[in-house]
């Protein structure tokens, strides 16, 4: 396992201790657990009823299509948090006639392994790496209900417990989360986040649901000369190919389709820069980051705070 970046926010030099999360570039994973969809597993019940009756008509040929583009990962959550992952596009469901309470991550299918048990794995890596902040984005949560909700929340909270950085926290610098022993981030989008001060308001998230890299260049450059959001956000460089598409093209796949977009979505990243600027970018998410070097990219960007801080300085003096 490559573990040059699983300590890159202590490994930051000191004079970026201070600046907020919300200003530093963070790399992301988008639908981070797609690496475990169980293909036997019955269809999200968001997905059409045209869609429903083609994959009961043509069960062995709608499964394979759909773990090729619905497969966005191919490292563990481990491996991820290792390569220098610290932003989590989690989608969460119960599953239809399911007595128990376990949960499910999503997308179009449902994954083999549980929310709480890949949580528990989370937990203890960040015990193992102390100054790392992860940022959790939970959502969609198909199928559950309001005890649903309080029960997953109460989970959430005692698997976490002093990690979880409470909202109303208003310094989000490494050094601050650092001395109070914060490394969670929980953002929860649902209207019952507003009854737990441990949870936090849903990130905006940028997704351009295009299927070129320029096509996505062009709806993140769009959106930059629209001004950054207060807070975090998060730039996706996922592609997005629609179902007549994969219809006519069999031998594609997610990964072939990104791979092949991947130099033009390089060259866009390393010209950004994270920081406090309407046209700056926070968190930077994509597929395939454990073969990609999408982590060391985006991190690599926060030296260029580096740069405007020397220059500020030069200028004083």
């Amino acid at each position: 396992m490559d573990g040059s970046n699983q300590d890159w926010m202590s490994a930051l030099p000191e004079e970026l201790w201070d600046i907020p999360l919300t200003e530093l570039a963070i790399p992301g994973s988008h639908d981070a657990m797609s690496y475990c969809l169980d293909i036997t597993s019955p269809l999200l019940r968001s997905e059409s009823d045209l869609f429903r009756l083609l994959d009961g008509l043509f069960y062995c040929v709608t499964r394979p299509m759909i773990f090729k583009w619905a497969t966005t990962q191919d490292k563990s959550i481990e491996e991820q948090l290792s390569k220098g992952i610290r932003f989590f596009d989690l989608r969460v469901a119960h599953k239809p006639n399911d007595p128990s309470d376990d949960l499910y991550f999503t997308h179009v299918i449902y994954t083999h392994l549980t929310v709480l048990k890949t949580l528990e794995c989370v937990a203890y890596w960040l015990n193992s790496h102390p100054k790392e902040v992860v940022i959790l984005a939970c959502s969609h949560f198909e199928g559950m209900d309001d005890k649903c909700h309080e029960l997953f929340i109460s989970c959430l909270k005692k698997l976490f417990g002093s990690k979880l950085c409470p909202r109303k926290e208003s310094v989000l610098s490494l050094r601050s989360l650092w001395a109070s022993g914060y490394q969670v981030i929980l953002s929860y989008d649902s209207q019952l986040m507003a009854r737990h001060l441990q949870l936090w308001p849903a990130i905006p998230y940028w997704w351009a649901n295009k299927k070129t890299a320029q096509e996505v260049i062009r709806y993140l450059d769009w959106n930059k000369d629209m001004g950054r959001p207060e807070g975090f956000f998060v730039s996706g460089l996922n592609l997005t190919a629609p179902r007549a598409y994969i219809t006519k093209n069999p031998k594609e796949s997610l990964r072939t389709l990104t791979f092949s977009n991947w130099e033009c979505l390089r060259e866009w990243v390393e010209d950004q820069k994270p920081g406090s600027d309407p046209n700056s970018l926070n968190i930077i998410a994509g597929d395939f980051v454990g073969p990609l070097p999408l982590c060391s990219l985006v991190i690599a960007l926060n030296h260029k705070l580096r740069q405007k801080s020397s220059t500020q300085r030069r200028e004083r003096y």
